[in-house]
């Protein structure tokens, strides 16, 4: 081994006050030569996201010291999406994202300390210790805190899904108020993120495809055996890692981004894992377009249905073989040369890797659907891209014109939509609600779940710049760029403009003249104030979204 970044010359002033403070934890002289390594958690008694990630520290710094290391247990923020969005209508959450990420540096890079394991659970936590990771460049494995466990009421399955979805029922009177607090009852019955492939859970998947993760990671039932197990196996891994010197930047390249974006094509992933890939790539200072990247893969077909996108659970998909077999899959179609944390190429894992029975997870020759999971649309309303999760519109739906109703929040929408005034064949825009219009995304996946459980998800469209979820479904077309607060063709949409979505032809538009649009746009974006605090300083610094919404400042480009 090399010698640790963290041995400071002895009589240093850095070495002695360091060392008074930890003789003061009881910590030898032993224990202060070896390497030492940050368990980043995210525990928070707010949501069952977190309940249970201290319990999980314990095992990582348990492992940590029997491999030869000393872990430090480190906090960060820890945003849920059903928690945390409470405050400014979700304003909170993307920025919350790049929050954490600041805060693991100043705590890692402040104290110089040799390695990172970080406990990832709910959707920001995530791709914000990836890009951590990515930006400090110090070895790092992310241990996944795995999905909730669902409940049953009279019979029937009930998950956070059927909750999110009864309140559009609510809203128009079809189920009473008794009906949906029974759901809420039932819904979650264990720590961990929301079953389904939400983004948590397609963040997870992204972590391992990427090389992250110890291989057969994600995704993971949350309290388990196996998670516990993974868990053991990162906190030994790491010490040998800070040995050998594996760096995140030599897993995280062009390679294994197209492995990831493959993967999140070929399980209909979230939507909004393709910001928080672009806002790795920033961090790991790759010039990767991930939007141009996932249209460039479309030709990787869906291999399965999962909720959203069929009737499979999530723990289907992890009984399958989980991301692994998806990779195994795809193994015609991705870069087996990548690295991985194990210090094995994925190419290695696969074959090390059990082969597990079961018909969730089609072949490439004969998949689930011809398309992918996810699908850019570009056009005159959205010249940069839009995202929709195509696996999860209904039916044989692939083009839709209709007359454009405009919102600028997500609470009149959803009044509107309560009392009959969108109708079938509508676009509803929902506009003004990107990283810099908000400030900070704001929320609009509410309203698209409650479209669903109104049962108008095949009979409306939804264009919008706001935060959608994994876990919706519908002809849902999503972070539309430029967002309007940049000067989008959104900012010009009035009511009653026709816009027409084509999934055939991929494309997004605003049947309106150019001319007139260039009109409508003319001048600055009139921005709503930003509120005094972390949400202004997000907005100052906030890049497009197209770039993963980032508050890095000029992007690193390596050489």
């Amino acid at each position: 081994m090399s010698e640790l970044r963290s041995q400071f010359t002895e009589g240093s002033t850095r070495w002695a006050v360091r060392r008074a403070q930890w003789r003061s934890m009881g910590i030898s002289d032993s224990d202060m030569a070896r390497p030492k390594i940050a368990i980043v958690n995210s525990s928070s008694g707010l949501s069952s996201c977190y309940s249970h990630l201290d319990d999980l520290a314990v095992v990582v710094k348990e492992a940590v010291a029997d491999a030869g290391g000393l872990a430090f247990e480190i906090r960060t923020a820890a945003p849920s999406d059903f928690v945390t969005s409470a405050g400014r209508s979700g304003r909170y959450l993307m920025p919350s994202r790049d929050l954490v990420v600041n805060d693991v540096e100043v705590q890692v890079e402040g104290a110089v300390l040799d390695g990172m394991v970080c406990l990832a659970s709910c959707d920001k936590t995530t791709p914000a210790q990836l890009m951590a990771a990515a930006r400090l460049d110090i070895p790092t494995i992310i241990v996944i805190g795995g999905f909730q466990s669902a409940g049953s009421l009279d019979g029937e399955r009930v998950d956070i899904d059927t909750v999110y979805e009864c309140i559009g029922r609510y809203s128009r009177g079809d189920v009473s108020l008794d009906q949906l607090t029974a759901f809420t009852e039932h819904a979650i019955t264990s720590p961990g993120v929301c079953a389904g492939l939400g983004t948590a859970n397609s963040m997870h998947i992204m972590a391992e495809a990427l090389g992250m993760t110890m291989p057969g990671s994600a995704p993971v039932r949350a309290t388990s055996e196996t998670m516990n197990h993974l868990a053991r196996q990162a906190g030994e891994r790491i010490v040998a890692m800070i040995g050998e010197e594996l760096r995140p930047r030599a897993i995280l390249t062009p390679g294994a981004f197209l492995n990831a974006v493959r993967v999140a094509l070929a399980i209909g992933a979230s939507v909004n894992v393709v910001r928080h890939l672009a806002a790795v790539a920033v961090e790991a200072g790759l010039d990767l377009d991930v939007v141009r990247l996932i249209e460039e893969a479309q030709d990787t077909p869906l291999l399965c249905g999962v909720k959203p996108n069929g009737p499979a659970l999530v723990e289907d998909l992890e009984d399958a073989g989980g991301c692994g077999a998806v990779l195994s899959r795809l193994s015609d179609m991705i870069d087996l040369d990548q690295l991985t944390v194990s210090g094995l190429t994925i190419g290695e894992v696969l074959e090390e890797s059990e082969r597990k029975p079961g018909d969730l997870l089609r072949t490439v020759d004969d998949p689930y659907a011809p398309f992918s999971g996810l699908m850019i649309l570009r056009g005159t309303l959205a010249p940069n891209g839009a995202i929709v999760k195509r696996s999860a519109v209904e039916g044989a739906l692939s083009t839709f014109t209709g007359p454009a109703r405009v919102f600028r929040t997500e609470a009149e929408a959803m009044d509107a939509l309560g009392s009959g005034e969108i109708q079938a064949g509508d676009v509803v825009v929902l506009r003004g609600l990107g990283p810099k219009g908000g400030p900070g995304t704001v929320f609009a996946a509410s309203f698209v779940a409650a479209v669903a459980g109104a049962g108008m998800a095949t009979e409306i469209a939804v264009v919008t710049d706001g935060e959608l979820s994994g876990l919706n479904r519908g002809l849902t077309v999503g972070q539309v760029m430029p967002e309007a607060a940049e000067g989008g063709p959104l900012a010009a949409v009035r009511d009653g403009d026709m816009i027409e979505i084509d999934l055939d032809r991929r494309a997004l538009d605003l049947v309106v003249p150019a001319d007139e649009v260039a009109e409508r746009l003319a001048g600055e974006p009139v921005l709503d104030p930003a509120p005094r605090g972390w949400l202004q300083i997000y907005r100052r610094n906030v890049s497009p979204i197209e770039h993963g919404a980032t508050i890095v400042g000029e992007p690193e480009r390596r050489q």
